[in-house]
């Protein structure tokens, strides 16, 4: 558990964690612990669960899960590793009555419920109802599964916060998904979370996005385990054609605890999922979801917005890799926050300290930090 850093609650004087947070393999392993273990993380969609008998497999902190639905209707987070030798109980996605272990046979019900184990006879005091798989927390939101491995840890409402209410007007539901991209990056994923997180690099790191955004009036909100960027829109025909698809207003940036990024757009969403690999590689997994429309020309802006979306996202890869290896530098270990630009940096950082070191941090994060 990381000890060489204090956080300082007043921005004016705070600086930010230690660059040895992000290389070194312990704080990691530690921040995987304590930090995804013990969070809501987004890992998949309620589109994948419709059926009574749809399952899908995901991880989460390392902890293989299988998501189900079972014949009473309820979605499900039950562990992907059979009771018997550790097997895998399923692969892959699709539809099924039953979970059936790939090293020797046991079954269980999509409840989770034992229901067959194969040439048992002779073993004795086995008790069957101790030995389903277990369960863990799953919540949804909109379109989207999440799943908390922390029985103590605050409902998803509680982190959510204020987003469903300030959403709830647009037609997420009604949105389908259209593209999804991986990017692999040769950073720590806090790395990437920071350089979301301002819009201080915007002017040099991304010229194309900065003549459509009004830079003096972006600012951030931060709250207890969400912050939010306001983002006017100053040239709404460009737009139209670059970066959102939509015909102006506001975009809004939301940013749960630790590593979901929700970019609400008038007609359009776009999300991320920061999922790390290593202490120094992270996948970014980008989706982009946008109303169905057979209106002559939507397709054609649909792939201009994609690929301006993805300039944005090389721009931010090549900055960040950069900013990796500028981080090992014997030369550096900290550095200071912009007041006017940098506060949701210095919120990501002061829950991030309170979740490595507290045990009681999801139920005592105050409203603001």
């Amino acid at each position: 558990m990381p000890q060489d850093y204090d956080f300082e609650p007043d921005l004016s004087r705070a600086s930010t964690i230690p660059s040895a947070w992000y290389l070194d393999p312990e704080i990691f392993r530690e921040e995987r612990r304590r930090v995804f273990g013990r969070t809501w993380q987004a890992v998949g969609h309620t589109d994948a669960l419709r059926s009574s008998g749809d399952f899908f497999t995901g991880e989460v902190a390392g902890e293989p899960l299988v998501f189900t639905r079972a014949e009473d209707g309820t979605v499900r987070a039950l562990s992907n590793v059979c009771r018997h030798r550790a097997g895998p109980v399923a692969r892959g996605a699709g539809n099924r009555k039953v979970l059936q272990c790939g090293y020797h046979g046991w079954s269980y019900g999509l409840d989770g419920t034992l229901r067959g184990t194969p040439e048992w006879e002779g073993v004795r005091d086995f008790d069957r109802a101790g030995h389903g798989l277990p369960a863990f927390r799953a919540e949804a939101f909109g379109p989207f599964l999440f799943v908390n491995l922390d029985a103590a840890a605050p409902d998803l409402a509680r982190f959510l916060g204020t987003i469903p209410q300030e959403t709830g007007h647009l037609p997420v539901a009604s949105m389908k998904l259209r593209k999804r991209v991986d990017y692999e990056i040769a950073c720590n994923w806090k790395v990437y979370v920071d350089n979301y997180l301002e819009g201080y690099h915007i002017p040099i790191v991304h010229p194309g996005l900065f003549r459509l955004l009004d830079y003096r009036a972006y600012r951030v909100e931060t709250s207890a385990f969400h912050s939010k960027q306001h983002a006017p829109i100053r040239e709404p025909e460009a737009v139209r054609g670059a970066a959102s698809g939509s015909a102006g207003g506001e975009a809004f940036y939301y940013w749960l605890f630790p590593n979901l990024m929700l970019n609400f757009y008038p007609d359009n969403l776009q999300t991320n999922v920061v999922l790390p690999l290593s202490a120094e590689h992270t996948l970014a997994r980008f989706e982009w979801y946008a109303l169905e429309s057979e209106r002559p020309g939507d397709a054609e802006e649909l792939e201009r917005s994609l690929a301006f979306a993805d300039r944005v996202q090389r721009e931010d890869i090549e900055i960040c890799e950069a900013v990796q290896r500028g981080l090992a530098s014997r030369t550096y270990r900290s550095g200071r926050y912009s007041v006017l630009r940098e506060n949701g940096v210095h919120h990501f950082h002061g829950l991030l300290e309170r979740f490595l070191r507290d045990p009681a941090a999801p139920t005592g994060a105050p409203d603001g930090r």
